[in-house]
Parts: C-alpha cells; sequence; structure tokens
C-alpha cells in the first residue's frame, strides 16, 4: 500500500493561513490522481473538506468553501490545502487521501496519510 504524507502542521496563531502539502511518502514511482483533504477533531467524525482531480476540477464541502483552497503540483505529483483565517475551531488532524498509481504496474490504492495536527491557539 502506497503512504502519503502530510506536513505544514503544527501551531497556529487566530487568524493564520497555513498550507498543507501532500505527496507520497513511499518515494518516487507513484502518481497521484484525485486527491482530498479531511479533517478530524478531537472526539468528532472524520470530514471531509475538498477533493481536486488530475485536472484541476475541485469540490468542497459547503461550508468549507471560502476558507480553503485545494490545489496541487502535478510535477511535483504533491497536493495542497490553504487554510485562511483559522479559529481554534478549526483544530484538528488533517488527513490526505487519493487514487495513487504505482508506475511500474499500473496497480491503484486508495491511500491514506497518516494525518498533520493542526492546533490553532494563542
Amino acid at each position: 500500500q502506497v503512504q502519503l504524507g502530510e506536513a505544514g502542521g503544527g501551531l497556529v496563531q487566530p487568524g493564520g493561513s497555513p498550507r498543507l502539502s501532500c505527496c507520497a511518502a513511499s518515494g518516487s514511482g507513484f502518481r497521484i490522481y484525485t486527491a482530498g483533504w479531511y479533517r478530524e477533531a478531537r472526539g468528532k467524525q472524520r470530514d471531509f473538506i475538498a477533493r481536486i482531480t488530475v485536472g484541476g476540477s475541485t469540490n468542497y464541502a459547503e461550508h468549507m468553501k471560502g476558507q480553503f483552497t485545494i490545489s496541487r503540483d502535478n510535477a511535483k505529483n504533491t497536493v495542497y490545502l490553504q487554510m485562511d483565517s483559522l479559529k481554534p475551531k478549526d483544530t484538528a488532524v488533517y488527513y490526505c487521501n487519493a487514487i495513487v498509481s504505482v508506475v511500474t504496474t499500473g496497480r491503484l490504492d486508495d491511500s491514506w496519510g497518516q494525518g498533520t495536527q493542526v492546533t490553532v491557539s494563542s
């Protein structure tokens, strides 16, 4: 199973605008297709934030629109989540999920990252 890796989390001041990134932690030889971001606050279910296709088409959870922006750099095989004007209620573990292709075999994996903690606090 291809493992995804997220980066960019940590302690953020209220109002901050960090950017998370997601790539194949297993190394080269993999291609990320449709990818999405989710978040899970302590004691709550994992919520969908946004999804992006290889061609760049996006869709968002309605209540996430305007605050989160998903994007990708296919040359870098990386997907990003720009988060704006964060509030303490945005504190959660943020997860990347993607369909990943193994270039040599064509195998497709539905992969998740281990998550990155984002804590919004002064």
